[in-house]
């Protein structure tokens, strides 16, 4: 990967994932919970000790192959059977979120869903066991719900172990007060890492202003002091009164027997007895808003926002289908009004709007990202008449076409991965009822043109604006917004539509799949295929077009950047706003990317729409307009972003230490540029350069392509042959070599002024390729230091142990072609924290290297490394561009067989001794940025 991209793609792999880990909770000691030095861990899942009760289960609706049943003491289970894909989840909501919370507590369903994975009775070691079962876990806490899911590889042993593990923390979770004081520091410095995005704190703001009295106006982190002082005593009450079965729902969704599973949720949830208590429905009401109200936020940044709000109805309420396809027409890009107005005439240089869909009245926002070189003022002018003048200019009939053609696509999209889908459903039932989503489908396709006229002028009104400040007027205006409706009325009688087309059967391991592989060439361009029945009909296409060498490239970074955003925006037959019509037409996510030295392509569409989808991207990559508009519009957009980056720590760390670990001249394709580096060859380039780079390079001389679901091979290989037989590129091909570099070991300390949270980056180069004896050995004790489910070394000392880091881990990779590979590790935290967090890292580092691993630590890492192979080839997404990269690499996925065979004979003196052989802490490069000059201020009163 180009180092440029690299950084960037790091941001986004280290960071993001490290801020969808799960949001834990975990309650206190529950009466049935024996104290943690007693209890001894087990691999087995047991049922939850709790007393028995009759719990048969009952039917209570079906709707489109979702079936809901309920126990006697008030879970509800739905089950979503789909068989084309060999993996389970298991989602459990809980329908309590920070809406339910009272004064003092803010942040307290947050807290409590860190607190969950924290331990139980009979699974005392919850990171471990995910990971040993090689499970995708997650949790999450918004304003209506909490909940947790795990998807892994279906078998019976993971589903009854999931389950299991989901009845004894829904009652038996401890939620001890010595967790609590580690956890804690960990959920306050997630609430630090959010204070560095001025964006999220401008929305908080502008929420909290919205709402006077409503729970929504806060943030479902909380409140500083809330996270810092809440009594332990207050969370366990909390959790015994919400965690309990008539207050949840439970989705088993893919691969699974129903018959077994209903007897085992029978055991394993119908024990746990109905709860004595009564939950009350939260009846607080935001009164009718009356005037426009006004925010302003004062901090270090580089880009000017500037937002507005207005209150709407819940997302039950029939005027929200209108609601929603309103605000794709105000900010979608590159059709929205807003967008038009605002980001075309370069006044902005992004817009978005959306509306918030709570169980409870909600609202609808823009926000608009202006550089400090341009007026603000007139940007919120602009934006406040585009939204109230709406109305007064109503939408075409294709306008509102093409906004529910999008929306339906998408939420098509989503209800053809059951994965994705059970984690959706958590949404719509905490909005009232699962049954909700599709209802709401049902009615984004009667959306017209005058029903968003009429929720335009209901709700987008000056006295509903939250931006401005109060003023007094002679004849007070309120919008009254309509009370949530009966949810259990609308929902009753539901039956909906024909349940989604099922897939087969899928068996994931390497040998399976490489029999079902149909290999090719097309010219230069190499074919995998792997027809399968899906569920939807669904299909994934990755292709990659190889292009130039060190020598042409030179000096030609930036053009080949921007050279895939660019295709996108226009062809000779079709423009911009077209190609986004026929792809949501197409019920096609269709993307185009590129670095210096390839340019990529992705689809997931449908069997029906795969070869119309592919002729649009044949089309996008051999007949591009490069309109000069559109050039403006998306050095405006980079500019933005890159100005945006510059002051945030993991930005400056991480650019920082890529520029020491891979250093290349200036005009070299892989030369890390600074961000002031950056925005110089930015505002330099012109549209010429990105033609020539087109013009130069584009071709299919050296290629790849994969295509994986429900297509007829013969007929797509025909079709690939029309499309891209014969289109050479003008200049050769030779591939970027890595190489390997003995530098030397820095640390470098960067301030980071007015960002709360740090960030720390850690590493050395290797000379290693994936071929090396040592590969597999490296592979699994990285993942034993830094991977896994926060159970890895430095998760365990880092964040469970000593709470100073909301996100941990490391990362190894190694070529496929050279001897240069690399160990990284990193973690965000408090800027106060860096020496304590540097020690741990070096003691814990030092301690696994000089002891290693037990060969149970060992045995459970390889179990779970393998099975989260196995559900990462089950998902066709991860599958076709693992297809794409082998072919690339001139491999087979026998090599995939291979490793695998290898990492599974491993003991843990294979892997100690490899780690010794390629790690030295001595040799560490390590760089951290944060406002430690603040800390040092702060120290010295």
């Amino acid at each position: 990967m180009h180092r440029h991209l690299f950084v960037r793609a790091f941001l986004v792999a280290g960071l993001l994932s490290a801020a969808a880990l799960p949001v834990l909770a975990a309650p206190a000691p529950a009466p049935t919970a024996k104290p943690a030095a007693q209890a001894k861990p087990t691999a087995k899942p047991k049922s939850v000790p709790a007393p028995a009760t009759a719990s048969a289960m009952k039917q209570i609706a079906s709707v489109e192959g979702i079936t809901e049943y309920e126990l006697g003491n008030g879970l509800r289970v739905l089950y979503f059977p789909d068989s084309s894909k060999p993996t389970t989840t298991v989602n459990i909501t809980y329908l309590v979120g920070s809406r339910h919370e009272g004064y003092g507590e803010t942040g307290m369903a947050h807290l409590l869903e860190h607190m969950v994975f924290k331990g139980s009775t009979l699974h005392q070691d919850i990171p471990q066991e995910l990971t040993a079962h090689g499970a995708r876990p997650n949790g999450s806490t918004s304003y209506d719900r909490t909940n947790y899911f795990e998807t892994f590889a279906s078998s019976d042993e993971n589903l009854q172990w999931a389950l299991d593990l989901e009845a004894d923390r829904m009652v038996n979770s401890f939620i001890a007060k010595k967790d609590l004081d580690s956890e804690m520091t960990v959920v306050r410095n997630e609430f630090e890492s959010g204070e560095n995005s001025p964006q999220g704190v401008l929305i908080e703001r502008l929420m909290s202003t919205a709402y006077l009295w409503h729970n929504y106006g806060k943030s479902t982190i909380g409140s500083r002091a809330d996270i810092e002082r809440v009594p332990i005593e207050r969370l366990q009450a909390f959790y015994r009164k919400w965690y309990q079965p008539d207050n949840a729902l439970l989705v088993v969704a893919g691969k699974f027997d129903e018959a077994k599973t209903s007897r085992w949720i029978d055991q394993k949830f119908g024990r746990i007895p109905r709860p004595a208590r009564k939950l009350e429905e939260t009846y607080t009401v935001e009164p009718a808003q009356d005037g426009p109200r006004q925010v302003i936020l004062h901090r270090v940044g580089d880009v000017q926002l500037v937002a507005v709000a207005y209150h709407v109805p819940a997302g039950s309420h029939s005027d929200f289908a209108a609601v929603q396809v309103l605000a794709f027409l105000l900010g979608d890009e590159p059709s929205g009004r807003l967008y038009k107005s605002l980001v075309e005439t370069q006044k902005a240089s992004s817009i978005e709007s959306f509306a918030w869909q709570f169980k409870e009245p909600g609202l609808i926002m823009a926000l608009a990202e202006v550089r400090k070189d341009k007026p603000l003022d007139a940007v919120r002018e602009d934006l406040v008449k585009g939204m109230e003048s709406f109305a007064q200019t109503p939408p075409s009939d294709k306008d509102v076409e093409r906004a529910r053609t999008a929306l339906l696509k998408n939420w098509e999209t989503t209800m053809r991965n059951s994965e994705r889908a059970a984690i959706v459903l958590s949404e719509w039932e905490s909005r009232g009822d699962w049954r909700l989503v599709f209802l709401h489908r049902d009615r984004l396709e009667q959306v017209k043109p005058d029903d968003v006229v009429k929720v335009a002028a209901a709700y987008l009104k000056e006295n509903n604006r939250t931006l401005g400040l109060f003023e007094p007027t002679a004849a007070a205006e309120r919008v009254e917004v309509p009370e949530t409706p009966n949810v259990a009325a609308l929902t009753k009688f539901y039956k909906g539509r024909a349940a989604m087309q099922e897939g087969e059967a899928f068996d994931p391991a390497p040998v399976a799949i490489e029999k079902r592989l149909e290999r090719g060439a097309i010219g230069g361009m190499k074919t995998t295929l792997l027809p399968k029945k899906t569920r939807g009909a669904t299909v994934q296409v990755s292709l990659t077009l190889h292009v130039g060498d060190e020598t042409s490239l030179k000096g030609r970074a930036m053009p080949g950047e921007l050279v895939g955003d660019m295709l996108m925006r226009g062809t000779t037959k079709h423009t911009r706003q077209e190609i986004q019509d026929e792809t949501d037409r197409l019920k096609a996510q269709l993307r185009v990317t590129s670095g210096p030295s390839q340019i990529g392509a992705s689809i997931e569409t449908t069997r029906e729409n795969l070869a119309p989808a592919l002729r649009l991207l044949a089309e996008i990559l051999r007949q591009p307009a490069f309109p000069n508009k559109e050039f403006e519009l998306l050095k405006q957009e980079q500019l933005t972003e890159v100005e945006n980056n510059k002051s945030e720590p993991q930005q400056k760390a991480v650019t920082a230490f890529s520029r020491h670990q891979d250093p290349w001249p200036a005009d070299d394709p892989r030369y890390t540029m600074t961000p002031e580096e950056e925005t110089a060859a930015l505002q330099a380039l012109k549209l010429e350069d990105v033609k020539a780079f087109y013009t130069d390079f584009a071709g299919a001389s050296a290629a790849e392509i994969a295509v994986v679901g429900d297509f007829d091979g013969s007929e797509i290989t025909q079709l690939l042959g029309e499309l891209f037989d014969g289109w050479k590129s003008p200049k050769p091909f030779s591939r970027l070599a890595a190489h390997y570099t003995d530098t030397a070991p820095i640390f470098e300390k960067l301030e980071a002024p007015d960002k709360e949270n740090a960030f720390f980056v850690a590493g050395q180069n290797i000379a290693i390729k994936d071929t090396d004896p040592d590969y597999p050995a490296m592979v699994l004790g990285n993942f034993m230091i830094g991977g896994g489910f926060l159970n890895s070394r430095l998760a365990t000392r880092i964040r469970r142990t000593e709470g100073l880091s909301y996100g941990v881990g490391s990362q190894f990779q190694a070529s496929a072609f050279d001897t240069a590979g690399s160990w990284l590790a990193y973690a965000i935290y408090a800027p106060q924290n860096a020496d304590k967090l540097l020690a741990a890292f070096k003691d814990e580092l030092q301690k696994t290297l000089d002891k290693g691993f037990t060969a149970d630590e060992v045995a459970e890492a390889k179990k779970g490394w393998l099975q989260s192979r196995q559900v990462s080839r089950s998902q066709d997404r991860e599958l076709v561009r693992a297809l794409a990269t082998r072919s690339y690499q001139a491999r087979t996925l026998a090599f995939d067989a291979d490793l695998e065979s290898k990492v599974e004979t491993l003991d843990a003196d294979h892997v100690l001794q490899a780690l010794k052989r390629h790690l030295d802490p001595a040799k560490f490069s390590i760089v951290i940025s944060g406002d430690f000059a603040k800390v040092a201020k702060a120290a010295a009163k």
